[in-house]
């Protein structure tokens, strides 16, 4: 029997959202606040690259800043834990406390202590680095043992096991963690231009059209918000299946 095409899914699921938004649209439900497909659709069209483009290219670029730097400190981190075995209570510690304050408590307190762009890479950064530390250390901790203990018998220390066996083990896990860490950087991205300090950015243009009223332009950039999203999730994904391709040959024989 022929495999079923893994992108049917999700052009399915696409599809009934757009068919519920139609419905909800042609029901005037919520009082007329959610505008067809259609109308969005045109109200982006007549807007253009000249709106979209740099708001969507400044959103990006924070996000992308954040990204690098959340997941980089996560990652280090993760490695220090296994490298390090007693640092660990303390960096869990500060792990937790990082994914439990409110982090839109301290975005004020960035922006005024650095202004600019800081909060967005920094709202970016704190709302992925919980997630890859967590993801990175269980990939670091799911190495078999078996081969753990062929590189000691080896002659092989902790840094051989580090690089031959658990740097491998954790790759597929890493790759998963990142692939939610890219839509959480977008979030983080937008939270931080809704604090103020900057004048462009998908936040900021969502704030004008809440301001104006402008019902469709508010649903064009939030699209183009989920659209960001959903490019530093596919970017993850591609870059991931050629790092790990066995996990994609895993995932294919399943």
């Amino acid at each position: 029997m022929k495999a079923r095409p893994t992108w049917l899914g999700g052009a399915i699921g696409i599809v009934g959202l757009i068919v519920v938004w139609w419905l909800l649209a042609a029901f005037d439900v919520a009082g007329g606040t959610i505008p067809s497909p259609g109308t969005v659709v045109s109200t982006m069209y007549s807007d253009g690259w000249s709106l979209y483009g740099p708001n969507f290219g400044i959103t990006a670029s924070g996000a992308l800043k954040g990204f690098l730097w959340g997941n980089a400190l996560a990652i280090a981190l993760a490695v220090a834990i296994i490298l390090v075995p007693p640092i660990e209570s303390l960096a869990t510690q500060l792990a937790i406390l990082s994914y439990c304050t409110p982090l839109l408590a301290l975005g004020p307190i960035i922006l005024v202590v650095f202004g600019g762009r800081t909060p967005t890479i920094f709202l970016a950064a704190m709302y992925c680095f919980f997630t890859t530390m967590v993801g990175t250390v269980a990939g670091l901790r799911s190495a078999d043992p078996a081969s753990l203990d062929l590189v000691e018998a080896y002659g092989g220390g902790a840094w051989q096991k580090f690089t031959k066996v658990r740097l491998i083990a954790a790759a597929p896990s890493t790759f998963a963690a990142l692939k939610i860490a890219a839509p959480s950087a977008v979030l983080g991205a937008i939270l931080g231009e809704y604090l103020g300090g900057v004048d462009s950015g998908i936040g900021v243009a969502l704030t004008a059209a809440q301001t104006s009223y402008n019902v469709p332009r508010t649903w064009g950039m939030a699209i183009a918000a989920a659209a960001l999203a959903g490019l530093g999730y596919a970017i993850v994904a591609a870059v991931a299946r050629l790092v790990t391709p066995w996990t994609s040959a895993q995932g294919a024989i399943r």
